[in-house]
């Protein structure tokens, strides 16, 4: 685990919560003055204890782990809000439509922050049918590849999981999606807005400048 629970969080924690030293220290069943201890920097809590902490606080562990309360304002489940997390440790993909604290093999992990596809991150995206037909420009070694895609609707999510030496291209419903994510393990999550306009028909716009042009052509005109 790459970090503990200190004293200065359960003094916040214990603070916010309207308790004094003595009363969390009856409800854990320790002495104030062990309290104190652990909020003075003198001492840590066993590891029995953090169930028992979280619950007076009113919160997970791994929120305690992670410092704080997680107040998800998502109250509207927009799934175009969804976060993503891969643990470097094992490669797990985890996904949340909100704020969240997440861990894996003992790792708290931070949100991935998208950026903008680039010239060795290509993707084209090709209406067939009732599908987009996606294909990303990157290479697919053991070393070097594309882990995931995953397309966003307001109502749901499409991912699809990417393996090293397949082939970096997938297909998903068109119904509904408004974005498309892709994570390299190397370089991180990439997004692509989405337009019925110029993705919903035959064609290819794997050049990310000439794509930006087309976005911003039918974000005026479409909205």
């Amino acid at each position: 685990m790459n970090q503990y629970v200190t004293g200065a969080v359960i003094r916040e924690l214990r603070e916010k919560k309207g308790l004094t030293q003595a009363e969390l220290a009856e409800r854990l069943y320790v002495s104030d003055k062990t309290v104190s201890k652990w909020e003075n920097g003198k001492g840590y809590p066993d590891i029995t204890l953090l169930e028992a902490i979280a619950g007076a606080f009113g919160i997970s562990v791994t929120e305690l782990l992670a410092g704080k309360a997680v107040e998800n304002a998502n109250v509207s489940a927009n799934m175009l809000r969804s976060k993503f997390y891969v643990c470097p440790v094992c490669g797990n993909v985890l996904h949340s439509m909100g704020e969240a604290a997440i861990s894996c093999h003992g790792v708290m992990l931070a949100p991935l922050q998208a950026e903008e596809t680039d010239e060795h991150h290509m993707i084209l995206i090709e209406g067939v049918e009732d599908e987009y037909f996606i294909r990303i420009e990157h290479e697919m070694t053991k070393q070097h590849y594309i882990s995931f895609v995953a397309a966003l609707r307001p109502d749901g999510i499409e991912l699809v999981k990417l393996y090293p030496e397949g082939n970096a291209q997938t297909r998903v419903k068109m119904r509904g999606v408004k974005r498309i994510c892709f994570y390299c393990n190397r370089d991180g999550l990439f997004s692509v807005n989405v337009h019925r306009a110029i993705d919903g028909k035959p064609g290819a716009y794997d050049n990310a400048e000439e794509r930006r042009q087309l976005e911003a052509a039918a974000q005026r005109i479409f909205g």
